[in-house]
Protein backbone atom coordinates (compact mmCIF):
# COMPACT_ATOMS: atom_id res chain seq x y z
CA UNK A 1 0.00 0.00 0.00
CA UNK A 2 1.39 3.46 -1.21
CA UNK A 3 0.69 6.57 0.92
CA UNK A 4 0.28 9.11 -2.22
CA UNK A 5 -0.53 11.96 -0.18
CA UNK A 6 2.69 11.20 2.05
CA UNK A 7 4.20 10.93 -0.82
CA UNK A 8 3.45 14.37 -1.88
CA UNK A 9 4.56 16.07 1.77
CA UNK A 10 7.83 14.23 1.40
CA UNK A 11 8.27 15.86 -1.87
CA UNK A 12 6.86 19.46 -0.42
CA UNK A 13 9.49 18.78 2.33
CA UNK A 14 12.39 18.58 0.00
CA UNK A 15 12.09 20.67 -1.95
CA UNK A 16 11.44 23.42 0.66
CA UNK A 17 14.97 22.33 2.66
CA UNK A 18 16.93 22.23 -1.26
CA UNK A 19 15.22 25.28 -3.33
CA UNK A 20 15.39 25.64 -6.58
CA UNK A 21 17.52 22.17 -7.12
CA UNK A 22 15.53 20.09 -9.66
CA UNK A 23 14.21 17.21 -8.46
CA UNK A 24 14.60 13.81 -10.40
CA UNK A 25 12.72 11.32 -8.95
CA UNK A 26 15.02 7.67 -9.56
CA UNK A 27 11.79 5.48 -10.84
CA UNK A 28 14.21 2.12 -10.13
CA UNK A 29 13.19 2.90 -5.71
CA UNK A 30 9.00 2.63 -6.96
CA UNK A 31 8.53 2.13 -10.99
CA UNK A 32 4.43 2.34 -9.86
CA UNK A 33 2.35 4.47 -12.05
CA UNK A 34 0.72 5.85 -9.51
CA UNK A 35 3.38 7.13 -7.91
CA UNK A 36 4.58 8.50 -10.65
CA UNK A 37 1.63 10.40 -12.14
CA UNK A 38 1.36 11.59 -8.74
CA UNK A 39 5.06 13.30 -8.66
CA UNK A 40 4.60 14.43 -12.38
CA UNK A 41 1.38 16.87 -11.28
CA UNK A 42 4.18 18.13 -8.64
CA UNK A 43 6.32 19.06 -11.01
CA UNK A 44 9.31 16.33 -10.38
CA UNK A 45 11.44 14.57 -13.46
CA UNK A 46 12.44 11.52 -13.42
CA UNK A 47 16.09 9.62 -13.34
CA UNK A 48 15.58 6.65 -15.81
CA UNK A 49 17.54 3.62 -16.01
CA UNK A 50 15.99 2.08 -19.24
CA UNK A 51 14.24 2.94 -21.73
CA UNK A 52 11.51 1.14 -21.08
CA UNK A 53 11.56 3.48 -17.60
CA UNK A 54 11.67 6.24 -20.33
CA UNK A 55 8.57 4.93 -21.86
CA UNK A 56 6.63 4.29 -18.41
CA UNK A 57 8.05 7.84 -17.56
CA UNK A 58 6.80 9.52 -20.47
CA UNK A 59 2.97 8.32 -19.65
CA UNK A 60 2.76 10.59 -17.20
CA UNK A 61 2.69 13.33 -19.48
CA UNK A 62 6.30 14.84 -18.26
CA UNK A 63 8.00 16.70 -20.98
CA UNK A 64 10.79 14.03 -22.05
CA UNK A 65 13.24 17.57 -21.30
CA UNK A 66 12.56 16.81 -17.64
CA UNK A 67 13.64 13.04 -17.99
CA UNK A 68 17.25 11.82 -18.03
CA UNK A 69 19.38 8.16 -18.58
CA UNK A 70 20.78 7.81 -15.42
CA UNK A 71 22.02 4.61 -16.17
CA UNK A 72 26.00 4.66 -17.23
CA UNK A 73 25.48 0.97 -18.56
CA UNK A 74 23.47 0.83 -22.01
CA UNK A 75 23.89 -0.83 -25.25
CA UNK A 76 23.91 1.22 -28.73
CA UNK A 77 20.10 0.15 -29.12
CA UNK A 78 19.65 1.26 -25.66
CA UNK A 79 20.18 4.65 -26.53
CA UNK A 80 19.23 4.74 -29.77
CA UNK A 81 15.54 3.84 -27.76
CA UNK A 82 16.27 6.86 -25.72
CA UNK A 83 16.99 9.27 -28.26
CA UNK A 84 14.03 8.57 -29.82
CA UNK A 85 11.86 8.96 -27.59
CA UNK A 86 13.20 12.42 -26.97
CA UNK A 87 15.11 12.02 -24.13
CA UNK A 88 18.79 14.54 -24.76
CA UNK A 89 20.60 13.91 -21.16
CA UNK A 90 22.90 11.05 -20.50
CA UNK A 91 24.71 10.02 -17.53
CA UNK A 92 28.29 8.81 -18.65
CA UNK A 93 31.06 7.41 -16.97
CA UNK A 94 33.59 6.15 -20.06
CA UNK A 95 34.71 7.12 -22.89
CA UNK A 96 33.30 3.93 -25.19
CA UNK A 97 30.19 5.40 -23.43
CA UNK A 98 30.50 8.79 -25.07
CA UNK A 99 31.37 7.32 -28.62
CA UNK A 100 28.39 5.32 -28.32
CA UNK A 101 26.21 8.53 -27.41
CA UNK A 102 27.98 10.80 -29.93
CA UNK A 103 26.69 8.14 -32.75
CA UNK A 104 23.28 7.13 -31.38
CA UNK A 105 21.82 10.11 -29.71
CA UNK A 106 24.11 13.09 -31.63
CA UNK A 107 24.27 16.25 -29.91
CA UNK A 108 22.72 15.24 -26.78
CA UNK A 109 24.35 16.82 -23.14
CA UNK A 110 25.95 14.19 -21.07
CA UNK A 111 27.00 14.49 -17.56
CA UNK A 112 30.02 12.59 -15.93
CA UNK A 113 29.76 9.99 -13.20
CA UNK A 114 32.31 10.36 -10.23
CA UNK A 115 32.40 7.74 -8.43
CA UNK A 116 32.83 7.76 -4.51
CA UNK A 117 33.50 5.48 -1.68
CA UNK A 118 30.52 4.65 -0.41
CA UNK A 119 31.59 4.88 2.81
CA UNK A 120 28.73 5.85 5.47
CA UNK A 121 26.08 4.22 3.28
CA UNK A 122 24.18 0.97 3.60
CA UNK A 123 24.64 0.15 0.34
CA UNK A 124 27.98 2.24 -1.24
CA UNK A 125 27.55 1.66 -5.12
CA UNK A 126 31.21 1.98 -4.99
CA UNK A 127 32.80 -0.17 -7.85
CA UNK A 128 30.23 -0.15 -10.85
CA UNK A 129 29.35 3.13 -11.34
CA UNK A 130 31.76 6.26 -12.03
CA UNK A 131 35.16 7.36 -12.76
CA UNK A 132 37.73 9.19 -11.30
CA UNK A 133 38.05 12.90 -11.11
CA UNK A 134 41.08 12.06 -13.76
CA UNK A 135 39.60 10.55 -16.21
CA UNK A 136 36.33 12.88 -15.94
CA UNK A 137 38.60 15.38 -17.44
CA UNK A 138 39.36 13.02 -20.73
CA UNK A 139 35.73 11.66 -20.73
CA UNK A 140 33.90 15.55 -20.95
CA UNK A 141 37.07 16.43 -23.20
CA UNK A 142 35.86 13.59 -25.73
CA UNK A 143 32.03 14.01 -25.14
CA UNK A 144 33.18 17.97 -26.34
CA UNK A 145 35.48 16.74 -29.06
CA UNK A 146 32.34 14.15 -30.57
CA UNK A 147 29.82 17.22 -30.34
CA UNK A 148 28.19 16.52 -27.42
CA UNK A 149 27.55 18.77 -25.04
CA UNK A 150 29.58 18.33 -21.77
CA UNK A 151 26.95 19.72 -19.43
CA UNK A 152 27.58 18.25 -16.00
CA UNK A 153 28.88 16.08 -13.46
CA UNK A 154 27.30 13.82 -11.11
CA UNK A 155 27.68 12.03 -7.81
CA UNK A 156 26.00 9.50 -5.89
CA UNK A 157 27.16 8.88 -2.02
CA UNK A 158 25.90 5.37 -1.80
CA UNK A 159 21.97 4.26 -0.58
CA UNK A 160 21.15 4.89 2.44
CA UNK A 161 23.68 7.33 3.68
CA UNK A 162 24.14 7.98 7.05
CA UNK A 163 26.92 10.63 7.29
CA UNK A 164 27.25 14.15 6.57
CA UNK A 165 31.18 13.58 6.07
CA UNK A 166 29.78 11.21 2.55
CA UNK A 167 28.41 14.66 1.04
CA UNK A 168 31.22 16.60 2.42
CA UNK A 169 34.03 14.57 0.61
CA UNK A 170 31.82 14.64 -2.62
CA UNK A 171 31.14 18.63 -2.76
CA UNK A 172 35.17 18.63 -1.77
CA UNK A 173 35.58 16.19 -5.22
CA UNK A 174 33.10 18.11 -7.46
CA UNK A 175 34.79 21.26 -6.54
CA UNK A 176 38.06 20.43 -7.61
CA UNK A 177 37.49 18.76 -10.71
CA UNK A 178 35.01 22.24 -11.95
CA UNK A 179 38.33 23.90 -11.19
CA UNK A 180 40.39 21.69 -13.44
CA UNK A 181 37.55 21.86 -16.38
CA UNK A 182 37.73 25.68 -16.05
CA UNK A 183 41.20 25.23 -17.01
CA UNK A 184 40.34 23.38 -19.44
CA UNK A 185 38.02 25.69 -20.89
CA UNK A 186 35.01 23.18 -19.95
CA UNK A 187 32.20 25.18 -18.48
CA UNK A 188 29.48 23.16 -17.34
CA UNK A 189 26.08 24.17 -16.24
CA UNK A 190 24.73 21.56 -14.00
CA UNK A 191 25.50 19.00 -11.16
CA UNK A 192 23.52 16.18 -10.74
CA UNK A 193 23.59 15.60 -6.84
CA UNK A 194 22.31 11.64 -6.76
CA UNK A 195 20.74 9.86 -4.68
CA UNK A 196 20.73 8.59 -0.78
CA UNK A 197 19.16 10.85 1.17
CA UNK A 198 18.09 8.40 3.63
CA UNK A 199 14.34 6.95 4.99
CA UNK A 200 13.96 7.89 8.25
CA UNK A 201 11.65 4.70 9.52
CA UNK A 202 13.78 1.47 8.94
CA UNK A 203 16.20 -0.53 11.83
CA UNK A 204 19.64 -1.37 11.53
CA UNK A 205 20.06 -5.36 11.44
CA UNK A 206 19.47 -5.46 15.19
CA UNK A 207 16.37 -4.16 14.85
CA UNK A 208 17.52 -0.42 16.09
CA UNK A 209 16.39 2.77 14.87
CA UNK A 210 18.33 4.40 12.12
CA UNK A 211 18.90 8.02 12.99
CA UNK A 212 20.47 9.40 9.96
CA UNK A 213 21.29 13.66 10.63
CA UNK A 214 19.15 14.61 7.82
CA UNK A 215 18.84 18.44 8.76
CA UNK A 216 22.88 18.31 9.40
CA UNK A 217 22.87 17.00 5.55
CA UNK A 218 20.46 19.53 4.25
CA UNK A 219 22.96 22.06 5.69
CA UNK A 220 25.91 20.42 4.51
CA UNK A 221 24.26 20.40 1.10
CA UNK A 222 23.22 23.24 0.64
CA UNK A 223 26.70 25.08 2.00
CA UNK A 224 28.37 22.89 -0.58
CA UNK A 225 26.35 24.30 -3.67
CA UNK A 226 27.23 27.67 -2.71
CA UNK A 227 30.90 26.85 -2.72
CA UNK A 228 29.96 25.12 -6.04
CA UNK A 229 28.57 28.42 -7.77
CA UNK A 230 31.29 29.89 -6.74
CA UNK A 231 34.47 28.03 -7.77
CA UNK A 232 32.61 27.82 -11.13
CA UNK A 233 33.20 29.98 -14.21
CA UNK A 234 29.58 29.81 -15.39
CA UNK A 235 25.94 29.72 -13.88
CA UNK A 236 25.40 26.36 -12.61
CA UNK A 237 22.06 24.53 -11.83
CA UNK A 238 21.58 21.48 -9.51
CA UNK A 239 19.45 18.13 -9.79
CA UNK A 240 18.81 15.64 -7.07
CA UNK A 241 17.94 11.81 -7.59
CA UNK A 242 16.13 11.11 -4.52
CA UNK A 243 14.21 7.90 -4.52
CA UNK A 244 14.50 6.06 -1.48
CA UNK A 245 14.10 9.26 0.44
CA UNK A 246 10.52 10.30 -0.90
CA UNK A 247 8.70 6.83 -1.06
CA UNK A 248 10.38 4.42 1.76
CA UNK A 249 8.41 5.73 4.59
CA UNK A 250 5.02 6.32 2.96
CA UNK A 251 4.93 2.06 2.05
CA UNK A 252 3.55 -0.89 3.97
CA UNK A 253 3.09 -4.26 2.91
CA UNK A 254 -0.24 -6.07 4.65
CA UNK A 255 1.14 -9.79 5.10
CA UNK A 256 0.15 -12.90 7.07
CA UNK A 257 2.27 -15.11 9.62
CA UNK A 258 2.76 -18.46 7.72
CA UNK A 259 3.95 -19.84 10.80
CA UNK A 260 5.62 -19.46 14.09
CA UNK A 261 7.92 -22.59 14.73
CA UNK A 262 10.76 -23.30 17.88
CA UNK A 263 13.67 -25.62 17.47
CA UNK A 264 16.99 -26.92 18.82
CA UNK A 265 19.87 -25.93 16.68
CA UNK A 266 22.71 -28.55 16.48
CA UNK A 267 24.54 -26.37 19.35
CA UNK A 268 21.86 -27.30 21.33
CA UNK A 269 20.56 -23.86 21.85
CA UNK A 270 16.89 -23.36 21.11
CA UNK A 271 15.85 -20.82 18.39
CA UNK A 272 12.44 -19.39 17.39
CA UNK A 273 11.87 -18.68 14.20
CA UNK A 274 8.84 -16.77 12.31
CA UNK A 275 7.43 -17.28 9.14
CA UNK A 276 5.36 -14.71 6.57
CA UNK A 277 4.23 -14.76 3.60
CA UNK A 278 6.43 -12.34 1.97
CA UNK A 279 10.55 -11.85 2.15
CA UNK A 280 13.57 -11.41 -0.06
CA UNK A 281 11.99 -12.14 -2.67
CA UNK A 282 8.39 -10.93 -3.01
CA UNK A 283 8.69 -7.41 -1.31
CA UNK A 284 11.46 -7.29 1.35
CA UNK A 285 14.70 -7.99 -0.88
CA UNK A 286 16.69 -5.40 1.50
CA UNK A 287 16.04 -7.28 4.35
CA UNK A 288 20.15 -8.69 4.56
CA UNK A 289 20.80 -4.93 5.44
CA UNK A 290 17.77 -3.55 7.22
CA UNK A 291 15.04 -4.58 9.40
CA UNK A 292 11.22 -3.64 8.72
CA UNK A 293 8.68 -2.58 11.84
CA UNK A 294 6.80 -4.93 11.84
CA UNK A 295 2.75 -4.74 13.54
CA UNK A 296 0.76 -7.03 14.49
CA UNK A 297 -2.78 -5.63 14.97
CA UNK A 298 -4.25 -8.96 16.54
CA UNK A 299 -1.60 -9.05 19.03
CA UNK A 300 -0.99 -5.72 21.25
CA UNK A 301 0.88 -6.46 24.35
CA UNK A 302 1.10 -9.61 26.39
CA UNK A 303 4.39 -12.14 26.23
CA UNK A 304 6.59 -12.01 23.65
CA UNK A 305 9.20 -14.55 21.82
CA UNK A 306 12.60 -13.30 20.21
CA UNK A 307 12.64 -14.81 16.76
CA UNK A 308 14.78 -14.90 13.35
CA UNK A 309 12.04 -13.20 10.86
CA UNK A 310 11.86 -15.27 7.40
CA UNK A 311 10.35 -15.24 4.29
CA UNK A 312 7.84 -18.08 3.13
CA UNK A 313 10.10 -19.28 0.58
CA UNK A 314 12.75 -22.78 1.12
CA UNK A 315 16.23 -20.12 0.46
CA UNK A 316 18.24 -19.47 3.02
CA UNK A 317 18.71 -16.39 1.97
CA UNK A 318 15.31 -15.37 2.62
CA UNK A 319 15.86 -14.28 6.65
CA UNK A 320 17.28 -11.19 8.37
CA UNK A 321 20.95 -12.44 9.42
CA UNK A 322 19.44 -14.35 12.47
CA UNK A 323 23.12 -13.98 14.22
CA UNK A 324 22.17 -10.36 15.34
CA UNK A 325 18.37 -9.49 13.59
CA UNK A 326 16.19 -11.54 16.13
CA UNK A 327 12.74 -9.61 16.49
CA UNK A 328 10.20 -9.47 19.14
CA UNK A 329 7.09 -11.41 18.21
CA UNK A 330 4.26 -11.71 20.28
CA UNK A 331 4.14 -15.57 21.61
CA UNK A 332 0.33 -16.02 20.72
CA UNK A 333 0.58 -15.51 16.72
CA UNK A 334 -0.82 -18.25 14.28
CA UNK A 335 -0.60 -18.65 10.85
CA UNK A 336 -3.41 -16.35 9.04
CA UNK A 337 -2.71 -13.11 11.62
CA UNK A 338 -2.45 -10.43 9.98
CA UNK A 339 1.46 -8.56 9.98
CA UNK A 340 2.29 -4.87 8.91
CA UNK A 341 5.29 -4.42 7.30
CA UNK A 342 6.55 -0.11 7.38
CA UNK A 343 8.49 1.91 5.67
CA UNK A 344 8.92 -0.48 3.01
CA UNK A 345 7.65 1.57 -0.01
CA UNK A 346 11.35 1.81 -1.49
CA UNK A 347 12.37 -1.08 -4.08
CA UNK A 348 9.25 -3.19 -2.86
CA UNK A 349 8.03 -3.86 -5.99
CA UNK A 350 10.88 -3.09 -8.00
CA UNK A 351 12.69 -5.99 -6.56
CA UNK A 352 9.72 -8.96 -6.48
CA UNK A 353 10.58 -11.87 -8.66
CA UNK A 354 8.11 -13.03 -11.28
CA UNK A 355 7.34 -16.10 -8.99
CA UNK A 356 10.34 -17.37 -7.36
CA UNK A 357 9.13 -21.05 -5.45
CA UNK A 358 5.96 -20.63 -6.77
CA UNK A 359 5.30 -17.43 -4.48
CA UNK A 360 3.82 -14.05 -6.31
CA UNK A 361 5.16 -10.64 -6.81
CA UNK A 362 3.46 -8.25 -4.38
CA UNK A 363 -0.17 -6.92 -5.78
CA UNK A 364 -0.47 -2.88 -4.44
CA UNK A 365 -3.19 -0.57 -3.98
CA UNK A 366 -2.41 3.31 -3.59
CA UNK A 367 -4.30 5.61 -1.11
CA UNK A 368 -4.79 8.82 -1.10
CA UNK A 369 -6.49 10.16 -4.34
CA UNK A 370 -5.60 13.64 -4.59
CA UNK A 371 -6.15 15.00 -8.41
CA UNK A 372 -3.80 17.92 -7.06
CA UNK A 373 -2.16 19.48 -3.80
CA UNK A 374 -5.34 20.06 -1.41
CA UNK A 375 -8.04 18.69 -4.11
CA UNK A 376 -9.48 15.03 -3.50
CA UNK A 377 -10.46 13.38 -6.43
Amino acid sequence: MYDLDGIARQYAALRAELPGVAVRFAMKACPVDEVLARLARLGSGFDAASPQEIAQALRTGVDPGLIHYGNTVKSDRNIAEAHRLGVRDFATDSPEDVAAIAEHAPGSRVFCRIATTGEGALWGLSRKFGCSPEDALGVLGAARAAGLVASGLSVHVGSQQMTTEAWGAAIDSLAALLEALNRRGIVLDRINLGGGLPALGVLDRRGRPLEPPLDKMFVVIREGMERLRAVNAGPLDFLLEPGRHLVADHGAIRAHVARLTSRHRLDGTREDWLYLSCGKFNGLYEMDQLQYRLEFPTHRGGPSVDAVVAGPTCDSDDAYAHEDGLVAVPRGVASGDPVWVHSCGAYATAYATQGFNGVAPLPYICVGGSTSDGELA
